[in-house]
C-alpha cells in the first residue's frame, strides 16, 4: 500500500493540474488566426478569458485583407462613435460595394442603419453578415435588438440565446436575456 500511495498522489496531482490549467491554456494558445479554435475556446472560457478571446475574434473579423477596405471600416466605426450614422453609411457602403464578401462591413453598416432608425436596410445587412459569418455573435445580438424593437420578443430572445451559446459571457446578451426572460418563460418558443 505504501508503494501505491506515492503513485496515487502523483496521479491525482497531475489530473488536478491538467483540469485546472487546460481551459486557460486553450484560451491563451488559441491561434489568433484560427476562428474555429477561438470560438471553441470562447464557449468554455471564464469571464476574464472571454474578454481576451472576444478581442482576438473582433480583430480577426475586422481584417478584410485590404488596407483600403480596413480603412473604410475604421472610418465607418469612427463615424458611428461620433453619432454620425449617415456618414458611417457612406463609408460602409463603399466598403460593401468593393468587398461584398467581407462580413464585418455588412455588420457594421447594419449598426449604422439601426442607429439611423433604418430597420429594413439594417435587417438586410445583418442577413448578409450572418450568411458570410454565422458565428458573429455581435450580428446576432443586432438581430435580436431589431426584433425586440419590433416587439417580437420571442424571436429576439431566441437570437440572444444563440449569441449566448457562442459567447456565454457577453454582458449585453446576459442583460437582454434577463430583461426578456420574465415575458418569455412559460411560453413555447
Amino acid at each position: 500500500m505504501s508503494v501505491a500511495h506515492p503513485f496515487i498522489k502523483t496521479t491525482v496531482a497531475a489530473v488536478v493540474a491538467i483540469v485546472m490549467y487546460s481551459i486557460p491554456l486553450n484560451a491563451q494558445t488559441a491561434d489568433s488566426q484560427d476562428e474555429a479554435g477561438l470560438l471553441a475556446a470562447l464557449a468554455v472560457a471564464d469571464a476574464a478569458q472571454a474578454q481576451s478571446l472576444d478581442r482576438q475574434l473582433q480583430r480577426l473579423w475586422s481584417r478584410s485583407g485590404s488596407a483600403a477596405m480596413d480603412l473604410l471600416l475604421e472610418r465607418g466605426r469612427e463615424s458611428l462613435q461620433a453619432d454620425e450614422p449617415l456618414v458611417a453609411i457612406e463609408h460602409l457602403t463603399a466598403l460593401t460595394d468593393h468587398a461584398p464578401d467581407f462580413a464585418e462591413g455588412w455588420n457594421v453598416r447594419a449598426m449604422a442603419y439601426f442607429q439611423a432608425d433604418l430597420y429594413g436596410p439594417a435587417l438586410s445587412d445583418l442577413r448578409h453578415a450572418l450568411a458570410l459569418n454565422p458565428n458573429n455573435y455581435n450580428a446576432i445580438i443586432g438581430l435580436g435588438s431589431i426584433l425586440e424593437t419590433f416587439g417580437d420578443n420571442e424571436r429576439a430572445y431566441q437570437a440572444y440565446q444563440r449569441a449566448q451559446a457562442i459567447h456565454p459571457h457577453h454582458e449585453d446578451v446576459t442583460k437582454s436575456l434577463e430583461r426578456l426572460r420574465s415575458g418569455i418563460e412559460g411560453k413555447a418558443l
